[in-house]
């Protein structure tokens, strides 16, 4: 009689298993649990590089190579950091600082997403758009923000305004870009296809330009966080009184380095807690792309 397929390789399983080829349980090694060990393994290795410069940093110091004014110790920075989240810096508290900064990247990042979006989209479907647009755009681009600061004071003033415009400007043309990126790479077989299906210009917009692009914008968002963050220095220059960035320029003038190297430490752990908000949501909006 004739045997099974199913029946003869569950069979060939178990004698590979009783020659001892196969360990037992192997069929527990699932993908999900090999990505969750890889996960785990390159936290551990993240862990590990942190460790490791924070002990190449103590042996510099304790090297003496740079003066304690440069470059303090990790436990004097630690300490710094402590003393003003504890007690503040020039009357303002570490939380402050931190609060107007977040807000001031916050708004700003959001103001280029929601303004650099529908314009890469635009220049990207119509030609005369992007005629238009496009000059200002690479004129615009190559100018370091810190060079709009004359002009958005005497423009705007000395609020927060000027702060989170030049915020704005220095984050959107990556937001532009990446859009004009991600719906030039679509391929035209997709619109082919949608057009074979009877979809309308509208239909194939929000089934097809809107969901390939998505990826393209996530990714320029990730990058775009970071130039936001990199401007608020800056942008707090504009005779800010509370904020990170005004907490690192104020300590810089007093040579208070362990400040410095604090607040810069408190910059980055922010921004990357951003970028991590913003892989999260491109999780839950595009869950076929794979995430790093």
């Amino acid at each position: 009689m004739a045997v099974e397929p199913q029946t003869a390789l569950l069979e060939a399983t178990e004698d590979r298993r009783a020659a001892g080829s196969e360990p037992a349980g192997a069929e527990s090694h699932t993908p999900g649990r090999e990505s969750r060990v890889k996960r785990w393994g390159r936290r551990g290795s993240y862990v590990l590089v942190m460790l490791g410069a924070l002990a190449l940093w103590e042996l510099i110091v304790a090297a003496h190579l740079f003066p304690a004014v440069a470059l303090p110790s990790p436990v004097h920075v630690l300490h710094s950091f402590a003393k003003t989240a504890t007690k503040g810096y020039l009357g303002k508290t570490l939380g402050q600082d931190i609060l107007y900064s977040v807000v001031r990247v916050g708004i700003g990042f959001l103001g280029a997403v929601v303004l650099g979006v529908p314009i890469g989209l635009l220049m990207a479907e119509s030609a005369l758009v992007h005629r238009v647009v496009d000059p200002f755009l690479q004129l615009g681009r190559p100018v370091p923000p810190l060079a709009y600061i004359p002009l958005f004071v005497v423009w705007f003033g000395l609020g927060e305004l000027p702060k989170i415009l030049l915020i704005l400007v220095g984050t959107i043309p990556i937001m532009i870009i990446s859009t004009i990126g991600g719906v030039r790479s679509i391929p035209q077989q997709r619109y082919e296809v949608a057009r074979c299906l009877g979809a309308k210009r509208r239909q194939i917009f929000a089934r097809v330009t809107l969901p390939s692009t998505l990826p393209e914008i996530f990714t320029g968002m990730k990058v775009g966080i970071g130039i936001a963050w990199s401007t608020l220095v800056a942008a707090e220059l504009i005779a800010a009184s509370v904020g990170l960035g005004w907490l690192v320029e104020q300590a810089a003038t007093q040579l208070r380095t362990g400040i410095v190297i604090a607040g810069i430490i408190v910059i980055g752990i922010l921004g990357y807690l951003m970028e991590l908000g913003i892989r999260l949501v491109e999780r839950a909006v595009i869950p076929w792309r794979g995430n790093v």
